[in-house]
């Protein structure tokens, strides 16, 4: 079964400032998904963009956590585990190379959970492996996605 996702992405160009010298480019954009609000982006603060938007970098963390917690509310339905509360404070590392080119080389999420019975702590805890195992965006990513959970 396959799925097509579509987005469309909208950017016009600013004048340089008069006194520039060196040609210089607004980072900030829109990107449209039919149905939605639109998204203003930009590049991330270090890359000369405006620090109040979203970046790439930003969307593609809150991907990352957003899938794995649903992932992770999908089995824990499916072992009758009654989630009452999550929450996560992900990070992720990005390398920059000499060149400019750079990538993500690790995320590390720190799901936070509470349920409803205690009895269920320690199957709650295992589950966000196999969460990460179904999760989408985690089975697309080229880096280590490592979990620090607890669960209450």
């Amino acid at each position: 079964m396959k799925h097509l996702f579509k987005a469309a992405i909208n950017w016009t160009s600013k004048q340089n400032p008069p006194d520039s010298t060196k040609r210089f480019y607004s980072k900030s954009h829109q990107v449209k998904i039919e149905g939605k609000p639109v998204l203003e982006v930009s590049a991330a603060k270090a890359f000369k963009g405006d620090p109040e938007l979203y970046n790439p970098e930003d969307l593609l963390l809150s991907s990352l956590v957003s899938c794995h917690m649903m992932s992770y509310l999908y089995v824990c339905s499916q072992n009758g585990i009654e989630v009452l509360e999550y929450s996560d404070n992900a990070e992720a590392t990005l390398e920059v190379s000499p060149n400019g080119s750079g990538r993500f080389v690790a995320a590390t999420l720190y799901p936070k959970v509470k349920i409803l019975n205690p009895d269920q702590i320690q199957l709650a805890l295992e589950l966000h492996q196999k969460a990460n195992e179904l999760c989408f965006i985690a089975n697309s990513c080229n880096f280590p996605v490592t979990h620090h959970a607890s669960v209450e």
